[in-house]
């Protein structure tokens, strides 16, 4: 039967797995084994052509944990991860800003060490910003 789906599926321009071969006339289908033989085969509606499957794109497919694999940066990457952080980084400045806890100059010398990744976290900015005694305490 491999033979005969091979040559369905060569004359009809299809995959192997897209041949349907009928089940009750298994033994004319047998006995073909030219390219003439599984034409009529074809035109006598024995061997048809099975529509073709259909997949889910793989946007619409979301990655749950258990199917995750590979590194942390396959899954999201280190591009991702740096833009999510220096965002985040950037935001907690202004906000530091407004509340006038650190002054224009101190906002623009940390802006561009944000930039220039020297901060792995708010809280290490933090940390920076006490260590050297450029954040102001705001009484309540």
């Amino acid at each position: 039967m491999s033979l005969q789906k091979k040559l369905a599926a060569k004359i009809l321009k299809v995959g192997k797995s897209r041949i349907w071969l009928d089940p009750n006339k298994k033994k004319e289908i047998e006995e073909a084994i030219t390219r003439a033989d599984i034409k009529k085969l074809i035109q006598k509606g024995y061997i048809k052509v099975l529509p073709e499957k259909i997949r889910k794109k793989k946007e619409k497919r979301k990655k749950r944990v258990g199917s995750r694999k590979g590194s942390k940066y396959s899954i999201i990457s280190r591009k991702k991860r740096w833009v999510f952080t220096v965002r985040a980084l950037r935001k907690f400045l202004k906000e530091l800003k407004e509340k006038n806890m650190i002054n224009q100059e101190t906002f623009k010398k940390t802006y561009k060490l944000v930039k220039g990744g020297m901060f792995r976290s708010k809280s290490h900015l933090k940390i920076y910003l006490e260590q050297r005694g450029l954040i102001k305490k705001v009484g309540k």
